[in-house]
């Protein structure tokens, strides 16, 4: 076992990891054993970059703390509790964001049919409703280029992400930054949640009413205010706290 992933904080990081796979798994926005969620731990010996990671081939209803995968920045593997190794094709986006992002805690990627079908479309994520206002201007694009093995890909994801925390995968998904895995994973539900009520909106054959600039950028902020208050400490997080007891419900063995 290496320093970092016994270092203070890790046994709840593991845990909130490991709560983020089953709750993907709870909202039916897993796909199969394929996409990844991935947290960062404090760095190993010599300043070692390791990261925590799924176990290639356990669905996110298997996933647990104790059976993440601790990997440094090229995907090598450093601890592995199962014994199955990583994906490297997934790794590859995350590795790329971490290396790149100090500020992201967690890189949550996701196949979700909602998600895969907003991301091939040109406009991308519509200001339609409260859900959707929050990423208004505030997603970028990173254009499709095949299964992600290429290591020079991931120079390009980082240009495009750029300083945002939200990106469409074109005809690919959806992936998420965040400065903990809670706010990874809301933005997650968020993000979600617009792309279905975009899909069903449009499915309507009547005429949407898109939010003008003025009300989504003003929505925008209400909702990044919150998250920060958060983030910084200044305010507790209820909605973590009751996916978490969600979870002690329907799932308890995640902890383990």
């Amino acid at each position: 076992m290496h320093d970092g992933t016994t270092a203070p904080g890790t046994s709840e990081l593991r845990r909130d990891l490991a709560a983020a796979y089953r709750l993907i798994a709870l909202e039916g926005m897993d796909d199969s054993i394929y996409t990844h969620i991935s947290a960062r731990l404090p760095d190993g010996p010599g300043g070692q970059k390791q990261f925590l990671l799924n176990p290639y081939g356990l669905r996110f209803d298997e996933v647990t703390a104790s059976n993440l995968v601790t990997v440094d920045e090229t995907g090598a593997v450093l601890d592995d509790p199962y014994g199955a190794g990583v994906n490297a094709a997934g790794f590859t986006i995350h590795s790329a964001v971490h290396m790149a992002r100090h500020d992201a805690v967690c890189v949550l990627h996701t196949h979700t049919v909602a998600g895969v079908a907003v991301s091939s479309v040109q406009e991308g994520v519509l200001p339609l409703n409260q859900w959707s206002a929050q990423f208004f201007g505030r997603v970028t694009f990173h254009d499709y280029e095949g299964i992600a093995l290429d290591l020079d890909e991931r120079a390009r994801i980082v240009a495009d992400l750029g300083d945002r925390f939200v990106m469409m995968l074109r005809n690919h998904g959806t992936l998420l930054l965040g400065r903990s895995v809670a706010e990874a994973m809301k933005l997650a539900l968020n993000l979600e949640r617009s792309c279905k009520a975009q899909i069903a909106a449009l499915g309507m054959g009547l005429t949407p009413v898109v939010l003008s600039d003025e009300v989504a950028e003003h929505t925008a902020r209400q909702y990044q205010s919150a998250y920060d208050g958060v983030e910084n400490g200044n305010k507790p997080d209820p909605e973590w706290a009751a996916m978490l007891r969600r979870l002690d419900r329907a799932a308890p063995d995640y902890k383990d």
